[in-house]
């Protein structure tokens, strides 16, 4: 492999870059362990480290898979998109509490800043942004739904008055609750006609 090549291949790894995840695999000499660029474990200095083009090359080599960065599992961000995809079904899940970044973070056992910082890159946005995504979804669904009082639909979902909920709603969609209601029940009423 050219050095020009290894460079910017090792610097992805310096980085946890997953941009050349499942293009090359990370051999580390001194663990004889194989990675994925992107691996989260202690970056290995340079002279220790070949790159190989399959897993398989690298395991013919003598290279173990990572217990970490799992490589031999596809897709790439895996171990990140997991990560992800464990923290969309808590907020799924528990939408109607009052989470915080770090009761999300807890039972999936990172800091609150590595999830803040791993979701947002995996997702392009925020575990925040997320909850008021399956927030508006579920009310949405119930306020279209139900004759459920819109200050019910707003405390199932977690919001702590009536008036916090109706602030929050309008900010979300330009309407209020009421307004939300009122317009669906006539787009049905007008198309039922």
């Amino acid at each position: 492999m050219e050095q020009a090549l290894f460079d910017q291949i090792y610097e992805t790894v310096v980085r946890h870059d997953p941009l050349y995840d499942g293009v090359f695999y990370t051999g580390v000499l001194t663990t004889g362990i194989v990675c994925r660029p992107s691996c989260r474990a202690r970056t290995p200095k340079a002279v220790n480290v070949r790159f190989y083009p399959s897993l398989e090359e690298a395991v013919s080599a003598g290279f173990r898979p990572c217990k970490r960065c799992r490589p031999e599992e596809g897709g790439k961000l895996r171990p990140d998109a997991v990560l992800a995809a464990q923290a969309d079904a808590l907020l799924e899940a528990r939408y109607a509490e009052r989470l915080t970044l770090a009761d999300l973070a807890a039972p999936l056992k990172v800091s609150p800043f590595h999830l803040q910082r791993t979701y947002t890159r995996v997702t392009g946005r925020s575990p925040a942004a997320k909850l008021d995504e399956v927030r508006l979804t579920k009310v949405r669904q119930q306020l279209m739904e139900t004759e459920q009082p819109i200050a019910e639909i707003g405390q199932a979902a977690g919001f702590r008055g009536a008036s916090h909920f109706a602030a929050w709603f309008a900010r979300k969609t330009g309407v209020s609750p009421t307004e939300f209601r009122k317009q669906i029940r006539g787009g049905l009423d007008h198309e039922s006609t």
